[in-house]
């Protein structure tokens, strides 16, 4: 599956920004799919992910009640709307997605890093 974010760009500090993942095949309405992030310096990080048919949520505790994963499968498009953003969200943001195949959200996210596919990322810059 070959993914593609976008939606990055400047955003002041307490605004709002909506990150879009979309893809070119069928089989992404099968998969799940999370949003990582990684700043300057610091290593890749779990942010956010979506189950394939869009039931079941988990978000990192520093995105938790900011930030609101959703997908909509006929457009093969996963979404991160992110509000009342803070300077240490600033990071590329990449999504990922796994065929999810009868396993459960938790076993995908814990193979997705390695098995997963990967799009390019999309840069979003916080300024306080």
């Amino acid at each position: 599956v070959q993914l593609q974010a976008s939606g990055g760009g400047l955003a002041q500090a307490g605004g709002s920004r909506r990150l879009s993942c979309t893809a070119s095949a069928r089989t992404f309405t099968n998969a799940a799919v999370g949003w990582f992030r990684q700043a300057p310096g610091n290593e890749r990080e779990f942010v956010a992910a979506i189950n394939w048919k869009g039931s079941t949520t988990y978000y990192a505790d520093s995105v938790k009640g900011r930030f609101t994963i959703s997908r909509d499968n006929a457009k093969k498009a996963v979404y991160l709307q992110m509000n009342s953003l803070k300077s240490e969200d600033t990071a590329v943001y990449y999504c990922a997605a796994v065929d999810q195949g009868g396993i459960t959200l938790a076993q995908a996210m814990g193979v997705m890093p390695r098995s997963g596919s990967w799009g390019q990322g999309t840069l979003v810059t916080v300024s306080s």
